[in-house]
């Protein structure tokens, strides 16, 4: 008959108070990791809810902006004069949300595309311009602390087919 018992281990008096020790010491250590756990996620949660409401705030603006368009068939031209300002008013708004997060604007005033940060997305032939030069950025990039986000996507110029 064969039994599957583990063999028994004798332990002496100061063997045991050890293991007791060091057992104690790892469940208050992964206590103590439990806590911080909760802790992250509590944060991590309050960051999310912090920045939806932040998100509402743009929400709020571009809806009261198109209800007031919807409202106002017929504008007069001064909504037309003020409407660039009330745009850039609510981008403000969303870039000082991103820039609370590190999400901060590419900086870049290069003419010849540095392809760490940009990406070509289309090329326009210029005969007054030397290749590869910047001709218009299509849509800014972002970084988040040294990573990129979103790169600058750029049009270059090319000269003509002859």
């Amino acid at each position: 008959m064969i039994t599957n018992q583990l063999p028994t281990l004798k332990l002496n008096d100061e063997q045991r108070n050890q293991l007791q020790q060091e057992l104690g010491i790892l469940l208050k250590e992964k206590m103590s990791l439990k806590q911080a756990l909760q802790l992250q996620a509590e944060q991590a949660t309050s960051e999310k809810e912090e920045l939806f409401l932040e998100m509402l705030e743009i929400f709020d603006a571009l809806e009261f902006f198109l209800n007031w368009i919807e409202e106002n068939p017929d504008p007069n031209p001064k909504f037309f004069k003020r409407l660039p300002k009330s745009l850039g008013t609510i981008q403000k708004k969303l870039l000082n949300i991103l820039e609370r997060r590190q999400v901060e604007p590419i900086e870049f005033q290069d003419t010849k595309p540095d392809y760490s940060v940009c990406q070509v997305v289309d090329r326009e032939e210029r005969e007054d311009l030397e290749e590869q030069t910047i001709t218009k950025v299509v849509r800014q990039g972002f970084r988040v602390e040294d990573k990129v986000l979103r790169s600058i996507e750029v049009i270059t110029s090319k000269k003509p087919a002859s």
